[in-house]
């Protein structure tokens, strides 16, 4: 996940990397605004809203990958006539061979004991799916494989999208990346629609995967930039959220009334195509314009919110000392950070290792349920909207919880939660599926709410002048989980509590690690590298400036913490 340098669901950005100079940041001086005016508001829906693709197009694969019920073809020329046998359930011992045939053949009789693979190909049931990229390239068997990996490849492309699209974002503006990703992800399924093969299905499905994560991402930090301190936790864990969770809502339900692959990728683009028009409504980040010495469009930006909010505008918006402030243009005197910074000292390095297994574990594992809906009993349009609504839910356990719990109580609480839930799972008896059921959707609230809390607490931990690049590491870490997911599942063919040990295993481990973190609620937000928290249990003792970067900038430590 890319976030803006600086960038905090809490605390209000800070463009100006600590120089000592006192001036306002940007939402002092956007204070007049107010928190949830007409302008704020329709930031918040319209941006939420955008994130709904998002949703249902991280998962696609669980309807358009699934493996429909299938046997062997048998062909059959007895008396120089061809016939083929099809819904049989005594064609093969299994899926991937047929019996021989010895002479004619009839219903009862011709077919004998020896086996020979499905030369002739597949038949598959149409019960749940009129097609499916499986039916269509007869991805069985000796080419199952490739089911699984046409899924990492989308996640392969969400992670190249989280790493690129940052850059891009930053150099040519939220805006108008956050559209461009919307037309990738929107063209790139409907030309996935017309494959012609494969091959094509996979590279389309890695383009894909960056217009999706690219489109989600700029939509997040495009509202947050334009949002005051208090509105921007809501609109994170609320609106944009919930929007990602409503997506994922409403694919069973798409899914349901449109049974063939090619079509529901066709229908999954529409969304994105109606949303185009609110390219003239709106904005672009006014702190990004601010941060690019566009200063007259960001007052422009600004007015046009305090009009729609009925409010007046101060006659100066940014005076010349504090714009340059908020631009950055401080020539030699700023310092530049790099990853480096990251593993530098002893309290960010715990943080930062502490932090990639994490995210590692926990996308692993809240992905990986995702995508395991159509191995699990019963219908799967039901499975799949029922693990969306709690997914709905957890968001808004989150919500309650976090200016309630310590930071690592919540997130030791809801993964231990989860870890234990998917160990008891192996000892449900096989003619229990629904207690099954049940166990893993509950299983998967505590997941889906360390996934959604995992983003505020590590902005919390890592310094502003280090932030954007923290959370990007921990962000490449959770898209390496992700990656894994499609052959762990595959794994659930062949037992189906398998991936749930994996997952609960996974899931206590990370538990025991996030006690280790310290608590930062209702604390200050650290700016400065040498302003990280140590480990929990590690002995006070001076910590001043650890590097040179952060003496240069006069930083004394008052907290008389030390690293562990």
């Amino acid at each position: 996940m890319w976030l803006p340098a600086g960038f905090s669901v809490y605390a209000p950005d800070v463009f100006a990397v600590m120089s000592g100079a006192k001036v306002k940041d940007f939402d002092e001086l956007t204070a007049f605004l107010g928190d949830y005016g007409l302008f704020q508001i329709l930031v918040i829906v319209l941006l939420s809203i955008s994130a709904i693709p998002c949703g249902y197009m991280a998962v696609l694969a669980v309807f358009v990958a699934d493996t429909p019920k299938h046997h062997c073809k048998v062909s059959i020329n007895s008396a120089g006539n061809g016939t083929d046998v099809e819904n049989s359930s005594w064609i093969g011992p299994d899926s991937c061979s047929r019996y021989k045939v010895n002479g004619t053949w009839t219903e009862t009789a011709g077919l004998g004991n020896d086996t020979e693979q499905c030369v002739d190909g597949w038949a598959y049931s149409t019960e749940i799916y009129t097609s499916t990229i499986v039916s269509e390239w007869d991805l069985v068997c000796d080419n199952a494989w490739k089911v699984p990996f046409s899924t990492s490849l989308y996640f392969f492309g969400v992670l190249t999208g989280s790493l690129i699209s940052g850059h891009l974002s930053d150099r040519f503006g939220r805006k108008i990346v956050f559209f461009l990703t919307m037309v990738l992800q929107a063209a790139t399924a409907l030309v996935q629609a017309t494959s012609v093969s494969w091959v094509m299905f996979c590279i389309l499905n890695f383009l894909r995967g960056i217009g999706q994560i690219s489109n989600y991402m700029g939509s997040l930090v495009l509202g947050s930039e334009m949002l005051s301190q208090s509105a921007r936790v809501k609109y994170t864990v609320l609106g944009h959220c919930l929007g990602y969770g409503i997506g994922y809502a409403l694919l069973p339900l798409l899914a349901y009334f449109i049974r063939g692959w090619r079509m529901l990728l066709v229908a999954s683009a529409i969304p994105s195509i109606l949303f185009f028009p609110m390219w003239w409504v709106i904005p672009e980040s006014p702190r990004w314009l601010l941060q690019k010495g566009r200063v007259e469009e960001a007052e422009l930006v600004i007015r046009n919110a305090a009009k729609m909010n009925k409010v007046t505008a101060p006659e100066v918006l940014f005076r010349t000392d504090e714009c340059l402030e908020l631009t950055q243009n401080k020539g030699d005197e700023e310092h530049t950070y790099t990853y480096v910074d990251l593993i530098r000292t002893p309290n960010m390095r715990n943080i930062q290792i502490l932090g990639v297994f994490i995210w590692m574990s926990v996308a692993m594992v809240f992905f990986g349920l995702s995508l395991n809906t159509s191995n699990l009993n019963g219908n799967v349009y039901l499975n799949c909207f029922i693990s969306a609504a709690t997914d709905i839910v957890a968001y808004l356990g989150t919500w309650v919880l976090i200016s309630r719990v310590p930071r690592p109580t919540v997130l030791f609480s809801t993964l231990m939660f989860c870890g234990l839930i998917f160990l008891i799972i192996q000892l449900v008896p096989k003619d229990m599926p629904v207690l099954f059921q049940v166990l893993a959707l509950v299983g998967r609230i505590g997941v889906s709410c360390a996934y959604c809390f995992i983003f505020v607490f590590f902005t919390e931990l890592i310094p502003t002048v280090v932030r954007n690049m923290g959370l990007g590491v921990n962000a490449t870490a959770a898209y390496i989980g992700t990656i894994m997911c499609p052959y762990l599942i595959y794994m659930g063919t062949y037992s189906q509590v398998l991936p749930y040990i994996i997952f609960g295993t996974v899931s206590i481990m990370a538990a025991a690690a996030s006690m280790l973190l310290p608590d930062t609620r209702n604390g200050k937000l650290p700016d400065l590298i040498s302003q990280a928290k140590p480990l929990r249990g590690c002995c006070p003792k001076d910590n001043r400036a650890t590097t040179q970067s952060d003496a240069t900038e006069g930083w004394k430590d008052t907290n008389n913490s030390a690293p562990c």
